[in-house]
């Protein structure tokens, strides 16, 4: 497949989404998060959400412009109702407060309700890195269930994702990582590419373990396993249940109000290590650790030892110098919305 010129993918996603009414600056954020998460390998989290985030402005379950209502604001803690605007542009925004209080606080913590999807965790947490500072954020979507708690098979949450990043004295540690053993937008697009699961990561409706991830579109629908599957799926379910805390619990609106539509709660918190042991000492630290760990004799049949996104840094480098590499399905969904606006497709 031909590939695209990151800048070129970033002015057709805003295009797109300006034509759609988003104030521009918002159509600005949201487009640059989108091409990012493809720059690193994550393209069921990038411009695939492109289409679906349009139909979500068409029938306004998207805000097109305001900004979040402030529900509490202390120094290092603070809580926004998001009004169901665009969820990169207010995880950018929250992120940028943050870090400024961070600096002075040595920590801040952003909790949103009502925020609309936030996209793909990682796509973030290198803009707090090249900052030398420290950054987790995680999500949940109050209105969604689509994962079993570990022995059940109703679903009961979301797959619940965990993301953190810290610099090192070369690459940041960079991780994002959801609570169950896969995504629902890897599962929709295995569903509708007919293609299975690599193992039983789901169950039925029954409750049996399964690699058909159609099991989920069924009636009564399946569910996915938590992270860890049958074995330690305890594991997973544990830490969705915290994710859950951080998020809607925190941010005071999650699954005991009425569902609202395809949205989030969101968490996220910087730290500055220089307020802390000392920005010195923390690198110290870091680089230490990620040289022994790469340092580590590999087992058979693993070429090396890498860290968390490590592969990816490496992807959005060379995607950088080459051009992205979009998955086949996203330029013809997006092709009826270009043909609305009147604009051209990225060149083939």
């Amino acid at each position: 497949m031909p590939r695209h010129p990151a800048p070129d993918l970033i002015a057709f996603a805003h295009a797109l989404l300006e034509h759609a009414g988003l104030d521009p600056d918002k159509a600005a954020t949201v487009a640059a998060i989108l091409v990012e998460a493809d720059l690193l390998g994550h393209t069921t989290h990038g411009l695939a959400l492109l289409a679906p985030y349009l139909a979500e402005i068409a029938k306004g379950a998207m805000a097109k412009t305001g900004e979040p209502r402030v529900l509490a604001d202390l120094p290092a803690a603070v809580t926004w109702d998001g009004q169901r605007l665009p969820g990169p542009w207010l995880t950018v925004r929250a992120l940028t407060l943050a870090m400024a209080r961070a600096r002075i606080h040595g920590t801040c913590t952003v909790v949103i309700r009502r925020s609309h999807h936030i996209a793909c965790l990682a796509a973030y947490l290198q803009r707090v890195t090249d900052e030398g500072l420290m950054v987790l954020l995680s999500c949940s979507d109050p209105t969604v269930q689509s994962v079993a708690p570990c022995g059940g098979r109703v679903a009961a949450y979301t797959p619940n994702p965990i993301a953190a990043a810290w610099p090192t004295a070369g690459d940041p540690v960079m991780l994002d990582v959801s609570m169950s053993i896969t995504t629902n937008a890897l599962t929709n697009r295995l569903t509708r590419e007919r293609k299975k699961f690599p193992g039983p990561w789901a169950l039925d409706a029954a409750g049996h373990p399964t690699d058909d991830p159609a099991v989920l579109s069924a009636h009564p629908p399946g569910t996915l396993l938590p992270t860890g599957g049958l074995d330690h799926g305890h594991k997973g379910y544990a830490f969705a249940l915290l994710v859950e805390t951080l998020t809607s619990a925190l941010a005071g609106h999650g699954r005991a109000l009425p569902p609202e539509g395809w949205g989030a709660s969101v968490f996220l918190q910087v730290l500055s290590p220089a307020l802390f042991g000392g920005g010195e000492s923390f690198h110290r630290e870091t680089t230490h650790l990620a040289a022994v760990c790469r340092a580590t004799p590999p087992r058979p049949g693993v070429e090396r030892v890498r860290l968390p996104g490590e592969a990816g840094l490496h992807r959005r480098a060379e995607q950088l110098t080459h051009g992205v590499d979009l998955h086949p399905s996203i330029l013809p969904a997006l092709a009826p919305w270009a043909e609305k606006y009147g604009l051209s497709l990225p060149d083939r």
